[in-house]
Order: C-alpha cells, then sequence, then structure tokens
C-alpha cells in the first residue's frame, strides 16, 4: 500500500509541476518519472496477483460515514500488470520525443494524471471512489484527444468522445444504484452480501454493458473511438487503445462476475452477440479503411468484441455448473486482454514512427518504408502477426483458447446457447481470417513495394528511445506466445476468484511449456515445438531454394507484367487491396458503391474512381437522432420570442393539464 501510494503520489505531483511551470525541463522529466512509477506500481500489482499480497484500506475521505474503500486483489493486481506494463511502454516511446519541438504542455502534464487515473479504477472499493476514478480517466483521455484543437477532426473526435463518456458514467451510475439497492450500500463489501433480484439484475447487467461497453467500443457504442484514439498522440494512442479499454473491460468483469452474484445463463447472451457482431464488424470497417491509426483503431473494436464472447461463454458455463470450461472461457478472456495490450501497443508505437518519419496517415502515400526504417518495420511485422493470432506468437494462444470453450459450449443445456455457438464460432473464424487479410494489407502497403509519396522516399527510423519500447513490446509477444501455458497457470489466483476453478490439467503436459485446455487428447499446443518446426521448415526451404535450385533457375528481367515502366502507379494500392472483400462484403453491409468515371477518347480529363460506404449504425443510431434533436431545438427556440400574454397563456394550459392530471391520479 505504501509503494502505491508513493507512486500513485509521484504522478499527481508531476503533472500537477508540469502543468504549473509548462517549461520545457519540467515537461522532459514526467515521462521519466510516470516510467518509473509504472515500475514501481507494476511489481506491486504482480506480488498481489502471483502472491496474495494485496491490501484494503479505508480513508476518511469521499462519502459521508462510508469513506474512500481501496483494495488491491488477485482480479485488480493482474488488470494492474496490464495498464502498467503500457504506461512503461508509452513513457519510454514518450523519451523519444523530440524536447525542442514535441513537448507540449497540453500533453505532458495529462500523461501522468491519465496513468493515475486508470489505477485508482483497478483499486476503488466502493462506487464513489470507482466513479470518480472512471470520470478523471474520461476527462484526462479527453483532454489529451484534444490536445491539438486546432485541428477540426480532433474537436470533433473529442465533442463525440465527451457525449459517449457522460451517457457510459450516467449508466454505471443506475447500475451502481441498483446494486446498492435501497439501503444504499456502496461499498462494494456492502454490495456482495445482498443479491439483487432478477429484474434489478437485468437492469444492472445491461446498464454495465453499456456502461463499460461504450468506453471498452462495444458496437454499437463504439463511434466515439475510431475518431477518438486516432486524433491523441501517438504514445496517448497506444494507451487509450491497448490500456483504456482494458480498465473497461475490468469494470465489466468486477459487475458482472463479482458484484452481481451467482449469474443466470441468459446473462451470457448479450455479450456474446454483441461480442461476435462487434468482432466481425470492426474488422471490416478496418479491412476498408485507408488511414493506418484509424484502422488499428477498429482493430481494437475487434479485439474487445473477442474478449467479450469469452466473457459470455464463460458466464454461460458458471451459470450451468461448469467450473473448468468456465476457467478455460475466463483464461482465453484475460489472456487476451494482456495479449492485446501488448501487440496493439507495439503497433499504434509503430503507427506514430511511421507518422513522424512521413507526416502520412494514408495508406496510399506510404510504401517502401522496409528499406528506411529497418528496425520498426522488423517491430511492426511482429505485432501484425501477433494481432492476426499466428502461432508461435501470443495472439494465437488466447484465441486458441477461445476457440476450445467455443467447441464446448454445445454441452450446455440450453438450446439458445446450442444454436448460437456454432455461427459464434463461425463468426469468430471470419474474424480471424479478416485480420489476417486486414495486417497483410497493411503491412504490404506501408512497408514494402516502393515509395508512394515523397515523404515515404525521405522516411527516417525512429529515435532509439522509441526503438526500445517497440522493441521491448514485440519481444514480449514471441515470449508470451512461447511462454503462453506458464501465462496461463499464473492465472489461477485470478481464475479460482472469478469461475471457483482453474484450468482442469494445467501443467500436467508433456513439457513445461504445453498448454492444455480440457484434456491433453484433443486439447494439447505446445508453442515451442511448433516454433520450433516453423524454424526447421523455414530454414529447410531456404537451403533448398538457394543451394539446390539456384543451377536450374534460368536468370532474366522480372516480369513487369505488361507495364516496364518503374512506376510505383503500377503498384497495388491499399483500396485496391481489399476490393474484393469489398466486394463481398461490404455491398451487404454497407451498402459499398464503387464509381468509375472514365473519359471518352480525346478528353483530357482523368479517370476517377470513388467508393461510397454507408456505416447504417452511425447513420441510424448518431446522426438521425442528432438531426431530430436539431429540428426539435429549433422548433422549441420560437419559445423564446413569444409576447407577455402568449406566455401567460402558455402558463395557464400548463397548469390545467396538471391540475387534470392530479385529478384522474388521485
Amino acid at each position: 500500500m505504501y509503494v502505491q501510494g508513493v507512486a500513485l503520489g509521484a504522478l499527481a505531483v508531476v503533472a500537477a509541476l508540469a502543468a504549473i511551470s509548462g517549461r520545457s525541463l519540467l515537461l522532459a522529466i514526467v515521462y521519466p518519472v510516470t516510467a518509473v512509477a509504472a515500475i514501481a506500481l507494476g511489481v506491486v500489482d504482480l506480488a498481489a496477483w502471483l502472491g496474495n499480497a494485496g491490501f484494503a484500506v479505508v480513508l476518511p475521505i469521499g462519502l459521508p460515514t462510508i469513506g474512500l474503500h481501496l483494495r488491491l486483489d488477485p482480479l485488480s493486481a493482474f488488470f494492474g500488470v496490464v495498464i502498467n506494463g503500457g504506461v512503461l511502454a508509452s513513457s519510454l516511446y514518450g523519451m523519444g520525443l523530440d524536447r525542442a519541438k514535441e513537448l507540449t504542455p497540453r500533453v505532458e502534464p495529462l500523461f501522468p494524471l491519465f496513468a493515475a487515473a486508470m489505477n485508482l479504477v483497478l483499486i476503488a472499493d466502493d462506487a464513489y471512489a470507482f466513479l470518480f476514478s472512471w470520470e478523471l480517466m474520461s476527462l484526462a483521455s479527453w483532454a489529451l484527444v484534444v490536445a491539438h484543437h486546432t485541428n477540426a477532426e480532433n474537436r470533433r473526435a473529442g465533442q463525440l468522445y465527451l457525449v459517449m463518456a457522460v451517457i457510459g458514467t450516467t449508466a454505471l451510475l443506475f447500475a451502481f444504484g441498483g446494486l446498492a439497492g435501497p439501503a444504499g450500500g456502496y461499498a462494494f463489501d456492502t454490495i456482495r452480501t445482498q443479491a439483487p433480484t432478477p429484474m434489478i439484475a437485468a437492469l444492472v447487467l445491461a446498464t454495465a454493458l453499456v456502461g463499460c461497453g461504450s468506453k471498452a467500443g462495444l458496437i454499437p457504442l463504439h463511434a466515439w473511438l475510431p475518431l477518438a484514439h486516432p486524433a491523441a498522440p501517438s504514445h496517448v494512442s497506444a494507451l487509450m487503445s491497448g490500456v483504456m479499454t482494458k480498465v473497461a473491460i475490468y469494470g465489466f468483469v468486477r459487475i458482472a462476475f463479482d458484484l452481481l452474484g451467482p449469474p443466470a445463463w441468459w446473462w451470457s447472451l448479450p455479450p456474446i452477440v454483441l461480442g461476435a457482431v462487434t468482432a466481425v464488424l470492426g474488422l471490416l470497417h478496418a479491412v476498408f479503411d485507408r488511414d493506418l491509426k484509424r484502422v488499428l483503431a477498429y482493430s481494437t473494436v475487434e479485439n474487445v468484441g473477442v474478449i467479450f464472447v469469452a466473457l459470455g461463454l464463460a458466464l454461460a458455463f458458471r451459470a450451468n455448473g461448469q467450473p473448468a470450461a468456465a476457467a478455460v472461457a475466463m483464461a482465453a478472456a484475460l489472456l487476451h486482454v494482456l495479449n492485446h495490450s501488448w501487440f496493439k501497443s507495439l503497433l499504434f508505437l509503430g503507427a506514430g514512427a511511421v507518422l513522424h518519419a512521413t507526416g502520412r496517415r494514408d495508406l496510399e502515400a506510404m510504401g517502401g518504408l522496409i528499406h528506411r526504417m529497418p528496425r520498426t518495420a522488423a517491430f511492426f511485422l511482429v505485432g501484425a502477426l501477433s494481432i492476426s493470432a499466428l502461432p508461435p506468437l501470443n495472439g494465437f494462444v488466447s484465441e486458441w483458447l477461445l476457440f476450445q470453450s467455443v467447441i464446448a459450449a454445445p454441452a450446455l443445456p440450453q438450446s439458445a446457447l446450442n444454436f448460437a455457438a456454432p455461427t459464434i464460432g463461425a463468426m469468430l473464424a471470419l474474424a480471424a481470417a479478416l485480420a489476417a487479410a486486414c495486417f497483410v494489407r497493411v503491412y504490404g502497403v506501408a512497408f514494402l513495394s516502393r515509395p508512394r509519396s515523397v515523404e515515404a522516399a525521405r522516411a527516417h527510423e525512429a529515435p532509439l528511445m522509441q526503438q526500445i519500447a517497440m522493441g521491448g513490446l514485440a519481444l514480449l509477444c514471441i515470449l508470451g506466445g512461447l511462454l503462453g501455458a506458464l501465462l496461463t497457470e499464473a492465472l489461477a489466483p485470478v481464475l479460482k476468484g472469478l469461475v471457483g476453478s482453474g484450468l482442469p490439467n494445467a501443467g500436467t503436459g508433456p513439457t513445461p511449456f504445453s498448454l492444455i485446455a480440457f484434456d491433453a487428447t484433443r486439447s494439447n499446443y505446445d508453442a515451442v515445438v511448433i516454433a520450433l518446426f516453423v524454424a526447421i521448415a523455414s530454414g529447410f526451404t531456404l537451403l533448398v531454394v538457394h543451394r539446390l535450385s539456384a543451377r536450374r533457375t534460368r536468370r532474366g528481367p522480372a516480369w513487369d507484367c505488361g507495364f516496364p515502366d518503374p512506376s510505383s502507379a503500377i503498384q497495388y494500392t491499399a483500396s485496391s487491396f481489399s476490393q474484393p472483400l469489398r466486394r463481398v462484403y461490404g455491398a451487404v453491409v454497407f451498402s459499398a458503391r464503387e464509381t468509375v468515371v472514365m473519359p471518352p477518347p480525346g478528353d483530357l480529363r482523368p479517370a476517377r474512381f470513388s467508393v461510397v460506404l454507408i456505416d447504417y449504425i452511425w447513420t441510424t443510431l448518431y446522426v438521425a437522432p442528432w438531426r431530430a434533436l436539431l429540428r426539435l431545438s429549433e422548433y422549441l427556440n420560437a419559445l423564446q420570442f413569444l409576447t407577455i400574454r402568449r406566455y401567460l397563456v402558455l402558463m395557464f394550459v400548463a397548469l390545467v393539464i396538471l391540475l387534470s392530471i392530479a385529478a384522474v391520479t388521485i
């Protein structure tokens, strides 16, 4: 508790000093101090996660007669490791910023405040502390989103984010109100002793999904995320996408698996259905978009959907008294939380390095960066392979566990879940395939081929500290894949607290690196064996190609496909790469329309090709209500220009209506 308090206090003090002074020297120490604090907090969290060295304390502040409850248990400690790992990587990346040009009093003072707020959410042990920390996190991240407020897109993203944050916090306020009940016991220990009625439990679950889902990016509450995450500075985007979304998932886990008590089986349906839809639609958006950071933001939406599917399955198994299967599903969710924080932070930091080197976010203006940014390209490739769930990297481990739980879902007794299981499995398989296509497109267009712009041709490698941050995350992605079995075994304290059981056969495989979901005969994965097989097969193939086939190869000019001009204009673009998928899925989901304007012979005007995609969720749930509200406000605006007599008439009519209602109801 002492170390935790000192680290959080250091973050607050550094934020205050940097905000008050605004001097370059104080701004420059923000990231080193934040990195040290993140290490200290991470060590405390790791001890509480693995060694049961948590704490519980009540401070004499907060709500009257209740105080401020703080507690660190294995669940919050695990998420603390996730958060502070991301904070450390982003802080190291921030140390590589140009002190003269890129340090700004609009970003640096809020960075440690944002990190402290996320840590406070995790240790909050009453509703007041949770909501206060949640709002502090939202406001700090909103201010970081609009740090470069001269950009109209950033202002629009900040406005939408603020609206969605208010909606989410309001929903959580109702959720905790329902949990507290008529007695108003807002401390979590008090809430755990009083189980709500089925109706109240359903309302709490719905409001928790809205409150936490809006912050995590669950469709249809995701609209702010693809705008806000790209608008923030890149190391802040890594925090928001790789870390802050996990705080939202922590909030849902805390409410659904801890505070609400024993679940009913139907609680699992909303997160499963919404998660599957989120996974597929998020990746379809990512495949069709051209903005590198927005592609990564939509990919976060997809991964959040995957996590919610796993959480829904864990609820279903737990409600039906199947703790082993519930542990597999929950392990998949928690391990994907950890893995996603690593590879998504890596990808956003890599995108930041590309943006810094080229000044461009449009994939169509990149190309050839592997020659000018070789280390960044290597690190980004590790992140792309990890997020595509390719073995033996870490993304595969958690998704493999998820598919094991999906395969076990037909054993559930409810027909609705039996019917949903194969459908959900198919949707997750489609999402996995789309993820691979998405990042083949991103990496191929951005880093391979020839430069498509002058800026890409003049790109330069990222500074050393930024390379260290990306290299550390890339190493974690590799080790997380090879040591996935050990990480899953380490989740045992968290799993027992949430679903009452650890993985049924953890640690019983033929090697320490064997991951067994249920039993070794049907669900055994050994990452080291797979890695050795890939290495040997690749080496043997290279040997055959370069040593044995060279004598029979006829050397000649490369086939130019009928285009002898070595121009970048004849390369595949991001739009042309996604065209087949756009024609298959975009026409159905987004009513995609392609328009080609080809001038007749002799006309010197250039040919034009355009694509129009319609996001029905955005137009139906956001644009249409906004327009209706605007029209209503314009009509009601006429009320302020009435005469005194008309105001008196309105008051009289209102009084008559109220008296009539009173007479009918009495």
